[in-house]
């Protein structure tokens, strides 16, 4: 195997998610949709919102590295439903399906052979597809395991878990 099979490999690994951190699907599996919209005590977001930040961070990360014209939201409010937006099932649906859309084309950048991983991106000199994969990994890693500790708190996972 050559060292760009293995890292490849390696990536794949990470996304695939269950290395070392519980996957998107089992993070989110059977939420109860009563607490899509609840505001733990000292937070300012849902367990919706958050979903949505995780969303909109990978969304806008994917859109960096494959086109040049894109334009990242403002920093920190367009990375952030607006604090009185809601979630119905049909809104909790969409942004599940939009991350795993996009986080599937993540993964067909990874696994591409024809992507120079460490070669810097035209448009942006100094950030590569490596890097960005890897932050994506990272952001997404560390509000899976804050959307955890949410449903421990709220007591919202199932009662066998």
């Amino acid at each position: 195997m050559t060292a760009d099979q293995t890292l490849r490999e390696t990536l794949m690994q990470f996304l695939r998610g269950g290395v070392a951190h519980m996957t998107f699907e089992e993070a989110v599996q059977d939420f109860p949709p009563e607490h899509y919209n609840t505001r733990p005590p000292h937070l300012d977001y849902t367990p919706w919102a958050l979903l949505e930040h995780i969303r909109i961070a990978q969304w806008d990360i994917l859109e960096f590295v494959r086109n040049p014209d894109h334009v990242s939201p403002p920093w920190p409010a367009g990375y952030w439903p607006a604090p009185d937006e809601r979630a119905d099932q049909a809104r909790w649906d969409e942004t599940i399906r939009q991350f795993q859309a996009d986080y599937r084309d993540l993964q067909a950048l990874a696994q591409d052979p024809t992507v120079d991983l460490t070669a810097p991106l035209p448009h942006a000199p100094g950030y590569t597809v490596l890097r960005e994969l890897l932050l994506v990994i990272d952001h997404n890693a560390h509000h899976l395991g804050e959307f955890a500790i949410l449903r421990q708190v709220m007591g919202t996972w199932p009662a066998d878990r």
